[in-house]
This record gives structure tokens, C-alpha cells and sequence, in this order.
């Protein structure tokens, strides 16, 4: 049991891996806006940056950052710009749109180009681990999935900005930022106050994904192993999942290992590394993630038990996100790469198999092939790959 659940931390380690590129003591008080990403990441690029904070209906606390204008200014705070949402994926956090030059980072290039740009970090990462009530040592601040993030955060972060600027949002999500979406716009959540959706190495349908590894790793991946390891905390940079991570990498060269489970990035500066910059997140998203490899669907989190599903649900299985129920004439862009082992191009078929009903004028696919996870977002030659395609679509909607 021991062997099969370190494969899988390592798998899910790196899976979905966004890649926060600043390691910081991530119980950091929420509330410190001297020490956050606008004055990190933001301010000394030249840019203008505001701090903001969301609580979610269930208590959370959330971390958002605004960049109203440009380096070259132009325009002003009053939302006449079109704002746009950027949601990161797991084990990250807002950093991944600002890691790069601002040539580079899609963050800085949005606000280039006119957009009026926020940045969202989901719950219990570094500077969304705030809380009404409860704290991150507690048990019950990490009872949740990406369920909670889809039905809570995302909801929260849309809402917000959509009362700070009264426009309609375009959105910018990459990996479980799009699996996040999906089903928010699914259940009809926010389709009043999206404009359009651009989802990068989107992540829907699991089932093939192609990695021997991660089929294995998936398939081992049961709540009773978390439970005997005693995590409510999933945190790469501490605890049992760091210890087993660091056994393991003194066997296996996990530089390499990230290309194992991402795929061969291409693209991406290969002086930085995304291993040793990981957020937490909730074991129970991390279950979550591993029931839908192993079942190839998108449904609620399974707890296993007719009665728990029955007393969450009213039913005895848990419900499937409808991704036929996304409306058709919301403006979708698709990218994906050739190369990527977590969104995998027979996935992301299926996906657009599912969607085949959409409005054809209302979808763009951007394929490229040598593009595999992490060049969505790290690669240094992205703005020209996919950026200025995906700023072309926000302008035409």
C-alpha cells in the first residue's frame, strides 16, 4: 500500500502542477497586503496593482490582485476596460500568470492589451488561507473538493468582480481552473456575468489519460490509503506527503519526473523549476481528481457510501457535472497541446465531442502540438503561440 500511495503522491504532486514560482510560508497572515503579490510579483514590474479580499458564502477568506492598467498606463480604475478573471490550477496560485517577464507572463500581457486584469488564489493556498472561523490547522478547514471551489470560489471571485467593475467577465483558466469552470458553467452559475471563456490545457473528461504511471498511480489512489497517513492537509512543501516525495527523489531524478507526469514542456525556462514551489491543497480534492481518472466522468465527489451520498446528494450516487448544459452560445476557447499526458488530446476530443451541439461560430481550438502542460502557462514563447490568438478571440467577444 506504502509503494502504491508514493506513486501517487508523486503523480498528483505533479499533476495539474501550475507551478507557483515563490516559496514563501504559506500560513503567511492573510490579511498583510506589505508582504503580497502585488508588491512580490506586480509593483516591481512597473505595473499598478491592487490588493483584494472575497469571502465565499462558506467562510473562506480569498486573495484576489487587480492590474487596471499597463505599464504605459492608459485608461483608468472606473472597469471602462474589459475585465478579465485568470484562475490558476492546483497546488498553485495567482503567481502562475506573473512568473515569466512581463513579456512573457500572460497576467502583464492582458494588461498590455487593455484588459482590466484580476488574479485569483483559491483556498488554503498561501494568500487565500484566511477564514470566518476556522484555521488551517483545523480538520475541518480542508473538507472540500473541487466541488467547493466550482460552487464557493469561483462563484465569489466572478461575482466580485463583476460588482467592482459592472461588465461581464472574460475568463482565463488553465487545468483544474478550467476543470472549475466547466462545471460552473454546467450548472448555470455565473452565465449571466461571463462574456467568454479562453481554458488552457483544459481538464474534463480523465478516462485516457495516457501515462502508465498515472493509471496506476490513480487506480491506487483510495481514501482508506489517506486516512491510514492520517492527511486532511494535502501540502507538498511539509509533512508526510514532503517526506515520501523526498524519499523517493533521492531514487528518481524528479526533474525529469515532472516531464513524466506533464508531459515533455517544450517551451518553458529551463533555469526555473516547478517542484519546489507547490501550494496545498485539500486531500480530499486530491481524491476527488483520482476518482475521475479511474472513472473517466465528471461527477460531485463520491463518498463511497450509499447513506453519505444519499444524505449530500439525496441520492445514492453523486451527481454528473452536464456538460451538455453549458450554454451554446457562450464563447469558448480551447487550448491543448500534442504533447500534454494530463490533458490528453483523446480527453480533450471527448470533450469536444460532448460540446458538439455549441454554436460553431461560438468555439475557437487552438492546437499546437509540441505544447505539452506547463507551456500554457510557463512557455517563453506563448504570447505568440497562444496569447495573441487568445487575445484576438476576448476582442472579437
Amino acid at each position: 500500500m506504502a509503494a502504491s500511495l508514493v506513486a501517487l503522491i508523486l503523480l498528483l504532486f505533479i499533476a495539474f502542477a501550475s507551478g507557483g514560482r515563490t516559496k514563501l510560508d504559506w500560513r503567511a497572515e492573510y490579511d498583510d497586503y506589505s508582504g503580497g503579490i502585488c508588491n512580490l510579483m506586480v509593483v516591481t514590474q512597473g505595473y499598478t496593482c491592487e490588493e483584494h479580499r472575497v469571502t465565499t458564502k462558506d467562510g473562506y477568506i480569498l486573495s484576489m490582485q487587480r492590474i487596471p492598467t499597463g505599464r504605459t498606463g492608459g485608461g483608468n480604475n472606473s472597469g471602462a476596460k474589459p475585465p478579465v478573471l485568470l484562475q490558476h490550477g492546483l497546488m498553485s496560485d495567482a503567481m502562475t500568470w506573473l512568473s515569466n517577464s512581463p513579456d512573457e507572463s500572460l497576467g502583464f500581457i492582458l494588461a498590455d492589451n487593455g484588459f482590466d486584469v484580476w488574479l485569483a488564489s483559491v483556498r488554503g493556498t498561501t494568500y487565500s488561507s484566511g477564514h470566518t472561523s476556522l484555521t488551517p490547522d483545523d480538520p475541518e478547514y480542508w473538507n472540500w473538493s473541487w466541488d467547493e471551489l466550482v460552487a464557493y470560489d469561483l462563484q465569489s471571485t466572478f461575482q466580485y468582480v463583476y460588482n467592482q467593475t459592472g461588465h461581464k467577465l472574460h475568463y482565463v483558466g488553465h487545468s483544474l481552473g478550467t476543470l472549475m469552470a466547466f462545471g460552473a458553467f454546467s450548472r448555470n452559475e455565473v452565465s449571466d456575468i461571463v462574456r467568454s471563456a479562453a481554458l488552457l490545457s483544459p481538464i474534463a473528461y480523465m478516462g485516457q489519460m495516457p501515462s502508465p504511471l498515472a493509471r496506476a498511480a490513480a487506480d491506487s489512489f483510495i481514501a482508506e490509503d489517506l486516512y491510514w497517513l492520517g492527511l486532511n492537509e494535502f501540502d507538498p512543501g511539509g509533512g508526510a506527503a514532503s517526506k515520501l516525495v523526498a524519499e523517493v527523489c533521492t531514487k528518481i531524478n524528479c526533474t525529469d519526473l515532472e516531464s513524466v507526469i506533464t508531459g515533455p514542456n517544450c517551451c518553458m525556462n529551463a533555469s526555473k523549476s516547478n517542484l519546489d514551489h507547490q501550494q496545498p491543497t485539500a486531500t480530499k480534492n486530491m481524491v476527488h481528481l483520482a476518482q475521475m481518472i479511474r472513472r473517466g466522468t465528471i461527477a460531485m465527489y463520491d463518498y463511497d457510501d450509499e447513506g453519505e451520498n444519499k444524505k449530500h446528494y439525496g441520492q445514492t450516487s453523486p451527481p454528473e457535472y452536464n456538460i451538455t448544459s453549458i450554454p451554446n452560445n457562450l464563447p469558448i476557447f480551447l487550448g491543448y497541446g500534442g504533447k500534454d499526458l494530463l490533458s490528453d488530446v483523446n480527453d480533450v476530443q471527448t470533450l469536444i465531442d460532448t460540446l458538439s451541439g455549441h454554436d460553431p461560430d461560438k468555439i475557437v481550438l487552438q492546437y499546437t502540438e509540441e505544447y505539452a502542460h506547463l507551456d500554457f502557462v510557463y512557455g517563453i514563447n506563448a504570447k505568440e503561440v497562444v496569447y495573441n490568438p487568445l487575445i484576438a478571440f476576448f476582442n472579437q467577444n
